[in-house]
């Protein structure tokens, strides 16, 4: 596991953890835990996608057209 040390954060920010997580009852290491689990892991799908989109926007164009698609050949009869 990973250590992340937290510098020249307000007061103001500091008793709003300390508040938020004797209220559900957590130390404000695991509060501020959950906090950034919750804020990072929603996001990642819809900014993938955003990023995709914006990575090859100049490749892509209404213009493309997928081809057509074939039925599969039938598999071989060994017998």
């Amino acid at each position: 596991m990973a250590s992340l040390t937290i510098r020249n954060l307000d007061e103001l920010t500091k008793q709003r953890l300390r508040l938020r997580a004797a209220i559900h009852g957590l130390s404000m290491e695991e509060e501020a835990r959950r906090i950034l689990k919750e804020a990072l892991g929603s996001t990642a799908p819809a900014k993938l996608g955003q990023h995709l989109l914006s990575r090859f926007a100049e490749s892509a164009s209404e213009e493309f057209k997928l081809p057509d698609r074939h039925a599969p050949r039938k598999p071989p009869r060994w017998d």
